[in-house]
Protein backbone atom coordinates (compact mmCIF):
# COMPACT_ATOMS: atom_id res chain seq x y z
CA UNK A 1 0.00 0.00 0.00
CA UNK A 2 1.03 3.50 -0.85
CA UNK A 3 1.67 5.96 1.44
CA UNK A 4 1.42 8.86 -0.73
CA UNK A 5 -0.48 9.59 -3.44
CA UNK A 6 0.05 11.69 -6.76
CA UNK A 7 0.19 15.59 -6.07
CA UNK A 8 -0.98 15.45 -2.53
CA UNK A 9 0.73 14.97 0.98
CA UNK A 10 1.40 11.70 2.73
CA UNK A 11 -0.98 9.77 4.01
CA UNK A 12 0.35 9.71 7.45
CA UNK A 13 0.20 13.58 7.53
CA UNK A 14 -3.56 13.32 6.07
CA UNK A 15 -4.41 11.32 9.11
CA UNK A 16 -2.16 13.54 11.72
CA UNK A 17 -4.12 16.84 10.51
CA UNK A 18 -7.63 14.55 10.85
CA UNK A 19 -6.76 13.24 14.33
CA UNK A 20 -5.12 16.77 15.23
CA UNK A 21 -8.64 19.06 14.35
CA UNK A 22 -10.52 16.13 16.34
CA UNK A 23 -8.75 16.66 19.26
CA UNK A 24 -8.98 20.48 18.94
CA UNK A 25 -12.75 20.05 18.06
CA UNK A 26 -12.31 18.41 21.32
CA UNK A 27 -14.24 15.24 19.97
CA UNK A 28 -11.09 14.01 22.10
CA UNK A 29 -10.54 15.91 25.75
CA UNK A 30 -7.62 15.89 28.00
CA UNK A 31 -6.14 12.53 28.99
CA UNK A 32 -8.77 10.43 26.51
CA UNK A 33 -7.35 7.85 24.25
CA UNK A 34 -6.68 8.75 20.63
CA UNK A 35 -7.29 5.45 17.70
CA UNK A 36 -4.70 2.80 18.20
CA UNK A 37 -2.48 1.83 14.85
CA UNK A 38 -4.95 -1.17 14.06
CA UNK A 39 -7.70 1.41 14.29
CA UNK A 40 -6.31 3.62 11.92
CA UNK A 41 -5.47 1.20 9.77
CA UNK A 42 -8.42 -0.40 9.30
CA UNK A 43 -10.51 3.08 9.24
CA UNK A 44 -8.11 4.23 6.51
CA UNK A 45 -6.65 0.99 4.68
CA UNK A 46 -3.25 2.17 5.45
CA UNK A 47 -0.26 0.01 6.44
CA UNK A 48 0.74 -0.14 10.18
CA UNK A 49 3.97 1.96 9.33
CA UNK A 50 1.74 5.11 8.04
CA UNK A 51 -0.25 4.51 11.16
CA UNK A 52 2.23 4.46 13.53
CA UNK A 53 3.84 7.56 11.89
CA UNK A 54 0.74 9.73 11.88
CA UNK A 55 0.33 9.25 15.35
CA UNK A 56 4.49 9.81 15.83
CA UNK A 57 3.65 13.36 14.13
CA UNK A 58 1.52 14.26 17.21
CA UNK A 59 3.60 12.88 19.40
CA UNK A 60 6.51 15.18 18.40
CA UNK A 61 4.01 18.03 18.22
CA UNK A 62 3.10 17.38 22.20
CA UNK A 63 -0.18 16.97 21.22
CA UNK A 64 -0.36 13.22 22.60
CA UNK A 65 1.87 11.05 25.19
CA UNK A 66 2.14 7.30 24.40
CA UNK A 67 1.68 4.73 27.19
CA UNK A 68 3.92 1.61 26.76
CA UNK A 69 0.89 -0.89 26.89
CA UNK A 70 -2.02 1.43 27.35
CA UNK A 71 -2.04 3.37 23.85
CA UNK A 72 -1.81 6.86 22.66
CA UNK A 73 -3.35 9.73 24.84
CA UNK A 74 -4.16 13.12 24.49
CA UNK A 75 -1.90 15.65 26.98
CA UNK A 76 -3.88 17.08 29.98
CA UNK A 77 -1.89 20.49 30.26
CA UNK A 78 -2.93 23.80 28.79
CA UNK A 79 -0.25 25.47 27.09
CA UNK A 80 1.52 28.89 28.98
CA UNK A 81 1.30 31.71 26.41
CA UNK A 82 4.54 33.70 27.76
CA UNK A 83 4.50 37.08 26.41
CA UNK A 84 7.43 40.58 26.67
CA UNK A 85 5.12 41.79 29.00
CA UNK A 86 6.10 39.79 31.85
CA UNK A 87 9.92 41.50 31.80
CA UNK A 88 8.62 44.95 32.35
CA UNK A 89 9.90 46.70 35.32
CA UNK A 90 6.26 47.64 36.17
CA UNK A 91 5.95 43.97 37.50
CA UNK A 92 9.69 43.12 38.84
CA UNK A 93 9.57 46.51 40.64
CA UNK A 94 6.77 46.49 41.93
CA UNK A 95 7.59 43.14 43.96
CA UNK A 96 5.96 40.60 41.41
CA UNK A 97 8.19 37.51 39.86
CA UNK A 98 8.58 37.70 36.50
CA UNK A 99 7.04 34.35 36.42
CA UNK A 100 3.74 34.78 37.71
CA UNK A 101 3.12 36.67 34.39
CA UNK A 102 2.95 33.15 33.08
CA UNK A 103 1.53 31.49 35.71
CA UNK A 104 -1.84 33.34 34.53
CA UNK A 105 -3.45 32.35 38.09
CA UNK A 106 -2.73 28.64 37.86
CA UNK A 107 -0.02 27.62 40.41
CA UNK A 108 2.96 27.95 39.68
CA UNK A 109 5.83 26.34 41.85
CA UNK A 110 9.96 26.60 41.91
CA UNK A 111 10.87 22.60 43.37
CA UNK A 112 14.44 23.01 43.00
CA UNK A 113 16.70 25.75 43.58
CA UNK A 114 21.06 25.58 43.25
CA UNK A 115 23.25 28.36 43.81
CA UNK A 116 26.68 28.21 43.52
CA UNK A 117 29.82 30.44 42.54
CA UNK A 118 31.51 29.08 39.88
CA UNK A 119 34.38 29.78 37.17
CA UNK A 120 32.39 30.78 34.10
CA UNK A 121 32.60 29.66 30.26
CA UNK A 122 34.01 31.94 27.94
CA UNK A 123 31.05 32.70 26.26
CA UNK A 124 29.13 33.51 29.28
CA UNK A 125 32.20 36.24 30.63
CA UNK A 126 32.32 36.90 27.36
CA UNK A 127 28.60 38.31 27.56
CA UNK A 128 29.12 40.03 31.22
CA UNK A 129 32.31 41.27 30.16
CA UNK A 130 34.33 39.83 32.85
CA UNK A 131 37.77 39.98 33.22
CA UNK A 132 40.23 36.90 33.34
CA UNK A 133 39.96 34.52 37.31
CA UNK A 134 36.61 36.57 37.72
CA UNK A 135 33.38 34.44 39.03
CA UNK A 136 30.12 34.14 38.64
CA UNK A 137 26.88 33.65 41.27
CA UNK A 138 25.06 30.64 39.16
CA UNK A 139 21.00 30.02 39.87
CA UNK A 140 19.46 26.71 38.57
CA UNK A 141 15.98 26.25 39.10
CA UNK A 142 12.95 23.92 37.87
CA UNK A 143 9.63 25.49 37.79
CA UNK A 144 6.25 23.53 37.79
CA UNK A 145 2.68 24.80 36.97
CA UNK A 146 -0.34 22.65 37.98
CA UNK A 147 2.49 20.34 39.41
CA UNK A 148 3.98 19.42 35.59
CA UNK A 149 7.72 20.67 35.57
CA UNK A 150 7.86 23.12 32.24
CA UNK A 151 10.78 24.97 32.39
CA UNK A 152 14.64 24.73 33.41
CA UNK A 153 16.33 27.94 34.09
CA UNK A 154 20.32 28.89 34.77
CA UNK A 155 20.91 32.27 35.62
CA UNK A 156 25.00 33.77 35.29
CA UNK A 157 25.25 37.14 37.09
CA UNK A 158 28.66 38.76 38.27
CA UNK A 159 29.86 37.23 41.29
CA UNK A 160 31.63 40.82 42.44
CA UNK A 161 28.33 42.90 41.74
CA UNK A 162 25.75 40.41 43.75
CA UNK A 163 28.35 39.23 46.61
CA UNK A 164 26.43 39.49 49.88
CA UNK A 165 23.08 40.27 48.51
CA UNK A 166 19.93 37.90 48.73
CA UNK A 167 20.83 36.89 44.72
CA UNK A 168 23.19 34.67 46.04
CA UNK A 169 20.81 33.16 48.50
CA UNK A 170 17.76 30.46 47.31
CA UNK A 171 15.23 32.92 48.12
CA UNK A 172 15.92 36.48 46.40
CA UNK A 173 12.40 37.78 47.84
CA UNK A 174 9.90 39.96 46.19
CA UNK A 175 10.47 41.15 42.65
CA UNK A 176 13.00 38.00 42.57
CA UNK A 177 16.73 39.08 40.95
CA UNK A 178 15.80 42.18 38.83
CA UNK A 179 14.43 44.01 42.09
CA UNK A 180 17.72 43.18 43.51
CA UNK A 181 20.01 43.97 40.85
CA UNK A 182 17.89 47.28 40.90
CA UNK A 183 18.51 47.86 44.39
CA UNK A 184 22.48 47.20 44.00
CA UNK A 185 21.87 50.05 41.19
CA UNK A 186 22.26 47.78 38.24
CA UNK A 187 18.59 47.21 37.46
CA UNK A 188 17.78 45.56 34.13
CA UNK A 189 16.27 48.38 31.27
CA UNK A 190 16.91 46.63 28.26
CA UNK A 191 16.81 42.35 26.89
CA UNK A 192 18.09 40.80 24.61
CA UNK A 193 16.19 36.81 23.80
CA UNK A 194 17.29 34.28 21.68
CA UNK A 195 15.20 31.06 20.69
CA UNK A 196 15.92 28.09 19.21
CA UNK A 197 14.93 24.19 19.35
CA UNK A 198 16.22 21.11 19.87
CA UNK A 199 15.95 17.63 20.98
CA UNK A 200 16.03 17.11 24.92
CA UNK A 201 19.58 15.51 26.70
CA UNK A 202 18.73 12.89 28.56
CA UNK A 203 18.60 14.75 31.91
CA UNK A 204 16.50 17.53 30.29
CA UNK A 205 14.01 15.09 29.37
CA UNK A 206 14.15 13.24 32.55
CA UNK A 207 13.80 16.55 34.57
CA UNK A 208 10.85 18.07 32.79
CA UNK A 209 8.92 14.40 32.75
CA UNK A 210 9.05 14.51 28.40
CA UNK A 211 7.21 11.84 26.76
CA UNK A 212 9.30 10.66 23.81
CA UNK A 213 10.09 12.52 20.77
CA UNK A 214 8.74 15.98 22.32
CA UNK A 215 11.41 18.86 21.43
CA UNK A 216 12.57 21.91 23.64
CA UNK A 217 12.64 24.99 23.20
CA UNK A 218 15.95 26.99 24.06
CA UNK A 219 15.54 30.73 24.94
CA UNK A 220 18.76 32.40 26.08
CA UNK A 221 18.05 35.87 27.52
CA UNK A 222 20.44 38.95 27.89
CA UNK A 223 19.68 41.18 31.10
CA UNK A 224 21.44 44.99 29.96
CA UNK A 225 21.04 47.96 32.91
CA UNK A 226 20.82 51.53 32.15
CA UNK A 227 24.60 51.98 30.97
CA UNK A 228 24.66 48.84 28.12
CA UNK A 229 26.73 46.26 30.77
CA UNK A 230 25.24 42.63 30.37
CA UNK A 231 24.12 41.87 34.25
CA UNK A 232 22.89 38.35 33.89
CA UNK A 233 22.74 35.73 30.97
CA UNK A 234 19.20 33.32 31.70
CA UNK A 235 19.39 30.19 29.83
CA UNK A 236 16.32 28.30 29.99
CA UNK A 237 15.16 25.21 28.32
CA UNK A 238 11.15 24.89 27.86
CA UNK A 239 9.31 22.07 27.31
CA UNK A 240 8.14 23.03 23.98
CA UNK A 241 4.14 21.54 24.00
CA UNK A 242 3.79 23.47 27.61
CA UNK A 243 4.88 27.29 25.83
CA UNK A 244 3.23 29.69 23.62
CA UNK A 245 5.84 32.52 22.84
CA UNK A 246 4.15 35.54 22.10
CA UNK A 247 5.65 38.77 20.78
CA UNK A 248 3.85 41.96 20.17
CA UNK A 249 5.59 45.28 19.21
CA UNK A 250 4.83 48.50 17.06
CA UNK A 251 5.52 48.57 13.51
Amino acid sequence: MSSREPGRQPKYQRIAAELRAAVEAGEYGPGERLPGENDLMAAHGVARMTARQALGVLQAEGIVEARKGAGVFVRDFRPVRRGVERLAGAGWGAGRSVWEADAAGRELVVDSVEVSDEEPSGVVAGVLGLAEGERVCVRRRRYTLDGKPVLLATSYLPARLVAGSPITGPDTGPGGVYARLAELGRGPVRFREEVRSRMPGGDEAERLVLPAGVPVMLVARTAYDADGGAVEVNEMVLDSSAYVLEYGFDA
